[in-house]
């Protein structure tokens, strides 16, 4: 049998129902106050949450995290919204200085081509 947490005594508790969670609700018939021994979690797991987040910072939309994971888009957003707002403002800097850093080359054509297109026929007189 389940305890009161008021007066401490274990004889003359009853049931009354369950909350909106689903955890059973006991009346103590001493004391006369209603008390849950064991509350269930309510809202979302943070596994869940996190799955949410992984998958928007992938590159899919709050919709699609909502059907794949059987929510609603407006939770997934606002779980991203927290997510981001708990994170630092500034980036870390590394503890140790860099002895090397390596950059990657980009070559872009701006202008003109060099090439004439092979697609399209050109019309000569």
């Amino acid at each position: 049998m389940s305890t009161c947490p008021h007066c401490d005594r274990t004889e003359h508790q009853v049931k009354v129902g369950k909350n909106r969670s689903g955890s059973q609700r006991y009346l103590c018939q001493v004391c006369r106050r209603k008390y849950t021994p064991a509350p269930q979690e309510q809202g979302y797991a943070q596994a869940l949450r996190r799955q949410a987040v992984e998958n928007y910072v992938d590159g899919m939309n709050f919709r699609r995290i909502g059907r794949l994971l059987k929510v609603s888009h407006t939770s997934v957003m606002n779980w991203v919204k927290a997510h981001a707002d708990s994170l630092p403002d500034q980036a870390p800097l590394p503890e140790l200085e860099q002895e090397v850093n390596e950059l990657d080359e980009v070559f872009t054509f701006i202008g003109a081509k060099k090439t004439e297109p092979t697609s399209s026929p050109t019309l000569t007189e």
